[in-house]
């Protein structure tokens, strides 16, 4: 694969990833608990309702990464991940009471924070809540995933998460050197990780994913070229390499990051390339984006036959779910609407308490929302759009709907990222590193000058 880092160069920016559209950014306190209550008894009442996807966040890490920008609160307390874990089944109750006990729960994910943070039997419990008031689909058709900081687990922990039900485990890898762990303030060796990625595979575990950052401080491309070495050699199903966001004006634990520390943009763009060069001829295929997997791996499957979705956990390879999110910060993307839940711990846990659902702000989508949204996941998840089809669905001419919008996509053809055969835009082999800067072409909201609110593309 020929990764053009001049051109990469020139289309580099800030973008939002597009987990959603609207974005987060156009989440409204207009939007009430009535609102979601209202959208999510409706949906039951749709001709054949979607399956469910739950998010469980777990906020709780037991130290800080100082690179991290997650919804997450450093805690050695047990009596305050107890007293959270309390109200997160009773918010499991709550939500229940909204969705017909018949829809299937095909995807769940319990991110955070750090979810093996809490003991095994503690993440047991959990599970043994969300049985009692869901219906969770055969074995065969879930897509059950945990977040895993391999500091926390034990070997023999993975056979005992596999038997909750989760077929899907993410750990957080970031990057081996030594140095660039230090200066990051998270320590782990490449041996925890192999142990934990062959107990999945003994526990039956269908797929594997990493986590790599670059952009990181103190590192260079002769340190992360061993830590791709040594990730291949390990062996990952699937693999996310994203770009370091440095944004201490919103993450003040960045701060503890001196900038002088961080590579300049032009190793930043090497450390990407390398990843590139090395993860493709060790035959992982570039699904998108930032995001690998193995040839004959289910996301690449459903990348080939467009069946590919994305949603606020990423990539996935099930079709489209209704997504209940449970837990302090957590977003659910129900029908057309968008609702996220207080990210304060306490006035979350209080609110339940009181048998609310606390939602603090979200978006109900307009019909030009829809139809932006429809081509966005379009490009983001097939790289490619069919006008006619978008047409068709939506009673629009794509040229006079699109205006300005369509005339935008002439630079990215010039370039290669893009093709435009008669009615079909394909986004191109080059095209698929720069998914985020094409799909912004139809974002009505997207300022590109927008900064500090989204991470760099590159």
């Amino acid at each position: 694969m020929k990764f053009d880092t001049e051109m990469m160069r020139r289309h580099d920016g800030r973008g939002p990833r597009y987990t959603s559209y609207p974005t987060a950014l156009q989440f409204s306190g207009d939007f009430t608990e009535s609102d979601y209550r209202r959208i999510a008894l409706a949906s039951n009442e749709e001709l054949i309702p979607r399956d469910l996807s739950l998010y469980f966040h777990l906020p709780f890490c037991k130290e800080a990464c100082w690179y991290c920008g997650c919804h997450r609160a450093i805690t050695r307390r047990e009596d305050r991940k107890d007293s959270y874990m309390r109200r997160l089944r009773d918010a499991i109750a709550l939500q229940a009471e909204l969705f017909d006990r018949d829809r299937p729960v095909s995807q769940l994910h319990l991110g955070g924070g750090t979810p093996t943070a809490y003991a095994i039997d503690a993440l047991g419990d959990l599970m043994d809540s969300v049985s009692e008031y869901f219906n969770l689909a055969a074995p065969e058709q879930r897509e059950f995933a945990i977040e895993i900081d391999p500091r926390t687990v034990a070997s023999e922990d993975i056979s005992s998460l596999a038997g909750m039900g989760f077929n899907r485990i993410s750990i957080g890898v970031q990057d081996f050197d030594e140095r660039v762990q230090k200066a990051i303030n998270r320590v782990q060796s490449a041996a925890q990780v192999d142990a934990l990625t062959r107990a999945a595979r003994r526990a039956g575990i269908l797929s594997t994913s990493f986590d790599l950052i670059y952009g990181l401080p103190m590192q260079t491309p002769a340190g992360f070229s061993r830590t791709l070495d040594e990730v291949i050699a390990i062996g990952p199903d699937r693999l996310s390499i994203y770009a370091y966001a440095h944004l201490p004006e919103r993450f003040p634990v960045q701060r503890l990051i001196p900038e002088a520390q961080l590579p300049d943009a032009e190793t930043r763009l090497d450390l990407f390339a390398l990843a590139v060069e090395k993860l493709t001829a060790a035959g992982y295929e570039h699904i998108g984006m930032d995001h690998f997997a193995r040839a004959g791996d289910e996301l690449v499957e459903a990348r080939n036959q467009g069946r590919l979705h994305r949603n606020f956990q990423g990539y996935s390879t099930h079709p489209e779910c209704d997504l209940v999110g449970i837990g302090a910060s957590a977003i659910s993307s129900i029908g057309d609407s968008h609702a996220q839940m207080d990210p304060d711990i306490a006035r979350w846990e209080q609110a339940i308490a009181e048998g609310r659902i606390p939602i603090v702000r979200g978006i109900e989508l307009n019909r030009d929302d829809v139809i932006r949204r429809d081509a966005i996941q379009s490009i983001m998840c097939r790289g490619r759009l069919d006008m006619a089809e978008l047409e068709r669905r939506h009673e629009i001419d794509f040229a006079d709907y699109f205006g300005n919008s369509f005339t935008a996509l002439n630079r990215y053809v010039e370039d290669g990222l893009i093709t435009i055969d008669g009615r079909i835009l394909e986004v191109t082999e080059a095209g698929r590193f720069l998914l985020r800067r094409v799909a912004s072409v139809f974002d009505a909201y997207h300022q590109p000058s927008t900064k500090g609110r989204y991470s760099r593309v590159i």
